[in-house]
């Protein structure tokens, strides 16, 4: 998997260190590219492809742990942000709540993806294939939206203020000193 400059592997690990987030934005612009890998690693299985069993244990454990986590971020922070801070005009409410309807699938589906990667070392079934397709489809689909709308309006009405809350929750939640000292 292709490494950017904040995950080391993309969906093989996770996006954090100690450092880290220091811009929430740039954050979730790295784990959105863990994503994509992830969903790559996700088709060539389906299409019959081999994975490493680090690959696998990588996206097993970036699905259980930093995917959760990932989704609280925005939920919790980032969606809250955009609303309070959106003008009426950029009509956010409705891809806040087309987003948030996608978590609410994608939350529930990561299950069965990792039940599958688990056990892609043997044999997939036809219904296991059609659900990896259809969560890297998903999750493409969600992407596009995060990345030509959502992270537009993020860097655009986000207060300095904002980023710093942001930031904090972030850190709390990954149980990272909040003091940057």
């Amino acid at each position: 998997m292709q490494q950017s400059n904040q995950a080391q592997g993309g969906a093989a690990r996770t996006p954090i260190d100690s450092a880290l987030p220091a811009s929430p934005i740039d954050y979730l612009h790295a784990v959105h590219l863990c994503k994509r890998e992830l969903c790559a690693l996700l088709e060539r299985i389906a299409d019959g492809g081999a994975a490493s069993s680090e690959d696998i244990e990588a996206a097993t454990a970036f699905l259980s742990d930093e995917f959760p986590t990932h989704l609280e971020d925005e939920e919790q922070d980032l969606f809250p942000l955009l609303r309070l801070r959106c003008e009426r005009d950029d009509d956010i409410d409705r891809l806040l709540d087309k987003l948030m309807d996608d978590h609410r699938h994608a939350h529930f589906d990561a299950t069965g993806v990792i039940r599958i990667l688990k056990s892609a070392a043997s044999d997939l079934g036809a219904d296991d294939i059609t659900d990896l397709r259809r969560f890297a489809g998903h999750a493409r689909r969600h992407l596009i939206l995060e990345k030509a709308v959502l992270m537009p309006f993020a860097r655009l009405r986000l207060t300095e203020a904002d980023l710093e809350t942001f930031r904090a929750s972030m850190r709390r939640r990954r149980g990272l000193e909040t003091n940057t000292d």
